[in-house]
């Protein structure tokens, strides 16, 4: 199952602070939560009691914690890769590592008494994991997370990102990303652009930052990488269908009833002989067989349109079409509606006989 996450830094906010946000998070039926220990300084004690309370909290709602540590906080805490009792004491579900050791050191964490899961870094897109798989680490305890970047222009470019992603979904490894609050203020570092993953992420609503990364079919789980977001934007992502692709879509004023229940309430899918000028959906033509189309909006048609060919073309008719390029109108197929500017690029995501939807 795809899961949503946030993200938690202790000593940012206070306790009642965070406490509120894992509550709100969870219910809006986040799972994941993500927290640094890169930049927490002190000793093991007051990391302990400064921690354990917020993912005791965490736990009890229900959600995994993974905490973000590298080879110098496993040295300044005096922590050994050859026991992870520490990380078990605070009652995480799993530590994620910022930085790597040599691949044997993983490799042997992996197989920890407590099944922690750890988590490696998959934004570097260099031999790394096959170096950890060449030593024999237990898969069940290995998983994977993009890094977030606070300064504009740092994030990850898009081909970067999908080299990356592949090397770890090929294998059949968990797989996680981050996406960017609107509403946020801070993060673990002091500079606060924006915290996301990919670059072209950074000035979009977070909606449509996770409808992308599920759109990839390469990321398993997404997670609001600063704080704090707000209500809103959880409930938008709670919504967000992590398995089918749906537009935002606004109908044109006065579409018909069969019309409006075509967009709405058929599961699309895009068929296999496709066309560089639409995306096809023609099971509702066979559903509605019979039914008179009528023309009463033909305009010009624009990428991003979404269209549904009336009874003058015959046994065409009721068949749903999403322009991917500007066309002449015959006047034989009607302008429903049309796909959220924003969101127009997630066309490009749309394969043969993928599934896809609409929303309001």
């Amino acid at each position: 199952m795809k899961q949503l996450g946030i993200s938690i830094y202790p000593e940012k906010a206070s306790l009642q602070e965070n406490i509120e946000y894992l509550n709100l998070a969870a219910k809006y039926g986040f799972n994941r939560v993500f927290t640094c220990l890169l930049s927490v300084n002190g000793d093991k004690e007051k990391i302990v009691k400064d921690f354990k309370e917020i993912i005791n909290e965490a736990n009890r709602l229900g959600m995994n914690v993974i905490a973000d540590v590298s080879p110098r906080v496993f040295g300044e805490l005096g922590i050994s890769y050859k026991d992870l009792s520490f990380f078990k004491e605070l009652n995480v579900y799993g530590i994620r590592l910022d930085m790597g050791f040599s691949g044997l050191e993983e490799s042997l964490m992996t197989f920890n008494p407590y099944g922690l899961k750890i988590e490696i870094n998959m934004s570097n897109g260099t031999k790394y994991i096959e170096n950890i798989l060449s030593y024999k680490p237990n898969l069940e305890n290995l998983i994977a997370c993009h890094n977030f970047y606070p300064h504009r222009y740092t994030g990850l470019s898009y081909s970067h990102f999908v080299k990356c992603s592949k090397q770890f979904k090929e294998l059949g490894i968990r797989t996680a990303a981050f996406v960017s609050s609107n509403n946020s203020t801070f993060g673990p570092w002091p500079v606060n652009e924006g915290l996301c993953t990919l670059e072209m992420h950074r000035n979009l609503p977070i909606k449509i930052q996770a409808k992308h990364l599920f759109a990839t079919g390469l990321i398993d789980d997404v997670i609001i990488a600063n704080c704090f977001a707000s209500e809103d934007e959880m409930r938008q992502l709670s919504k967000v269908d992590r398995d089918i692709l749906k537009f935002e879509v606004e109908l044109v004023k006065d579409i018909p009833e069969v019309e409006r229940k075509i967009v709405l309430e058929e599961l699309h899918f895009n068929r296999g002989d496709v066309s560089e000028y639409m995306i096809r959906s023609t099971q509702s033509r066979v559903k509605y067989k019979g039914h008179e189309f009528v023309p009463f909006n033909t305009p010009d048609i624009k990428r991003g349109d979404i269209l549904i060919d009336t009874s003058l073309y015959g046994h065409y008719a009721g068949e749903l079409q999403i322009a991917l390029k500007d066309m002449k109108n015959s006047g034989k197929t009607n302008v429903v509606g049309r796909i959220k500017e924003e969101e127009l690029f997630l066309l490009d995501y749309i394969e043969p006989w993928q599934k896809f939807g609409f929303e309001l």
